[in-house]
């Protein structure tokens, strides 16, 4: 059985330049978990849903991602960004290989009307070998709505689906509900990514002694740290333990200060001067 570590990031975005950010958490992953091959974000994850910043094919965009492949040596497919072909507009996923070459793209197939209104129709589908691995197929967020997309991947030797999507309406419980009747209906692994919120709560090295801002980061960062726990290797086990107890002794203070004010009748406030209205800690 061959072994492949892929990294679907699930991350929040603006609808400005998310390059900088984009490439902090590709960075983030590889350093925590170096044995992932193959890094996957969401739809529209560079610069949100407007087109206004397309770009032409094999523009800056893809270069810069092109570079960030070959520098870490990993497969990407970084979700999907508006491109200029001719006099249409696409939404277009490259699948670059760990020496930075474009081996893939694939154009969406059903824009999801009316918000991509204005966005053409690709069409093929799209399929690539990892060499030593498996044939991959790749599909965008309301492509999967139509189960002949899913159905052709998988014909055309498919056994992972890449899946990026934008859904942050009501129907996202209905596309979950579709990823894995996809899944089960072909027979192949479906790996859906949405654009959801960040990866780290806070942007530092495993190990370190960070700065918070508040007490409240404590609090997240503590939950996403014990929620790696159950995960990661034993070889990584160390370094999260080592800053989960920091970060409870931390948190410890920062609440045993706020009982502290409490008792003395002081008003606590955030940075912005809000009056902060906190139930009594005992």
């Amino acid at each position: 059985m061959t072994s492949f570590a892929i990294a679907v990031l699930q991350l929040e975005i603006a609808r400005g330049d998310n390059q900088a950010a984009l490439r902090f958490e590709i960075e983030s992953v590889m350093a925590r978990f170096p044995w992932v091959r193959m890094v996957v974000l969401g739809e529209l994850s560079a610069f949100g849903s407007g087109t206004e910043r397309a770009e032409p094919r094999a523009g800056p965009l893809e270069l810069s991602f092109c570079r960030i492949a070959k520098m870490l040596g990993i497969w990407l497919v970084p979700g999907s960004f508006y491109v200029r072909e001719g006099d249409g507009i696409y939404n277009l996923s490259p699948v670059i290989n760990p020496a930075g070459e474009v081996v893939a793209r694939h154009r969406k197939l059903f824009p999801f009307l009316p918000y991509e209104t204005g966005v053409a129709s690709g069409s093929s589908c799209t399929v690539f070998d990892v060499p030593n691995v498996g044939r991959f197929g790749l599909s965008i967020c309301y492509d999967m709505w139509f189960p002949e997309t899913t159905r052709t991947l998988a014909a055309m030797g498919a056994e992972v689906i890449l899946h990026p999507s934008m859904t942050n309406t009501i129907d996202r419980d209905v596309e979950l509900a579709i990823a894995r009747t996809n899944a089960a209906s072909n027979q192949c692994y479906f790996l859906d990514v949405n654009v959801a919120g960040r990866l780290s709560e806070l942007p530092y090295p495993v190990g370190q002694k960070p700065k918070y801002k508040s007490g409240f980061d404590y609090c997240k960062r503590l939950t996403v740290l014990k929620q790696e726990l159950q995960w990661i290797g034993d070889a990584n086990a160390q370094a999260l333990q080592q800053e989960i107890a920091h970060l409870f002794h931390a948190y410890t203070r920062f609440f045993n200060n706020l009982k502290q004010r409490q008792a003395q009748g002081k008003k606590i406030r955030n940075k912005k001067g809000k009056l902060l209205d906190f139930p009594r800690y005992k």
